[in-house]
């Protein structure tokens, strides 16, 4: 009878910590057909295969613009935000100045056109005037476009038919049935491009030249050389030459520190794991993130602390 309770009593202890350690957490992610939902939900995977327990329960917004509030309101846990939206953030453009901290680097966003492969158009000045769908409502992708055209003096309101989505999967819908000449997108594994290859003539894609390049890193330093791989998309050869900036995890400011701590934990002792799962995953790495942030105190202080276990930060 003895060995009866002591055995009952060590199986309610142990349901009970193991109830008690289960922490859910909710991810802002983007609209459908963007690279966001498709990463959010590789990472949510990730994460729950290397430590069960820890739930990512993923969320569709419009992206960077609604999931920064949303995390400040303590609305979601974690959120993925791009580069250029981190950036105006931090510098207080258009809001007060953040309030989040980073999880992770997620991975550069190079941008570029997509064409049919059958389109006329071969350069950026070739698409002035012409229609192009630049990227969802509050996602990053349409500010990385602003910046870049910026930097060679083209204005993507004014100097092209520029399209805002409600959805991101639009874009490609619109170029292949011709009611758009061109999406921009960014990143390797972007949707829109792969839905844009399925077409009857393929893609082509349209990058900055060296010259161009050269431009718009003059005046936007946070814009940073980056290179797309060949065969990062159907029918690309050679490797695209382009800019772009690096997209974070982010998490709102008071999420305690051990769970900080477990998710960098379950997330960096994978990423072999999630870069066999997801191609760009393979740039979430904890050097990365180190070498990607604007300032290392932006770092959430139980991610450091894993950092500095494995010796990535002293």
């Amino acid at each position: 009878m003895k060995m009866t309770l002591m055995t009952c009593a060590a199986l309610l202890l142990a349901g009970g910590a193991a109830a008690q350690e289960k922490t859910t957490l909710i991810m802002g992610t983007a609209t459908q057909g963007g690279g966001f939902p498709v990463y959010g939900n590789a990472f949510a995977a990730v994460i729950a295969e290397a430590d069960p327990t820890l739930s990512i329960e993923t969320r569709n917004t419009m992206g960077s613009s609604e999931n920064m509030p949303m995390m400040e309101k303590g609305q979601l846990d974690l959120g993925l935000v791009a580069g250029e939206s981190f950036y105006q953030a931090l510098q207080g453009i258009g809001r007060p100045p953040l309030k989040l901290r980073i999880l992770t680097a997620i991975y550069g966003t190079a941008g570029m056109f997509a064409v049919r492969g059958d389109s006329p158009y071969h350069s950026i000045q070739d698409l002035v005037g012409k229609t192009v769908a630049f990227g969802a409502k509050g996602s990053g992708i349409p500010i990385l476009g602003r910046y870049m055209l910026d930097g060679i003096e083209l204005k993507q309101d004014g100097d092209f038919k520029s399209i805002l989505l409600d959805h991101a999967g639009e874009g490609p819908e619109m170029v292949l049935d011709g009611r758009a000449d061109a999406i921009w997108g960014a990143g390797i594994g972007y949707p829109g491009f792969f839905e844009l290859a399925k077409g009857p003539s393929g893609v082509r894609f349209i990058a900055p030249t060296a010259e161009e390049i050269t431009r718009m890193s003059a005046k936007y330093t946070l814009l940073k050389p980056m290179t797309i791989p060949a065969g990062s998309y159907p029918g690309q050869t050679a490797p695209i030459q382009s800019l772009g900036s690096w997209s974070f995890v982010l998490t709102r400011l008071d999420l305690p520190d051990d769970v900080a701590y477990r998710l960098a934990k379950a997330l960096h002792g994978a990423e072999g794991a999630f870069c066999k799962k997801l191609k760009q995953a393979c740039e979430t790495t904890a050097a990365n993130t180190v070498a990607a942030v604007p300032d290392i105190q932006l770092i959430h202080p139980g991610v450091m602390k894993y950092y500095r276990e494995i010796g990535v930060v002293k």
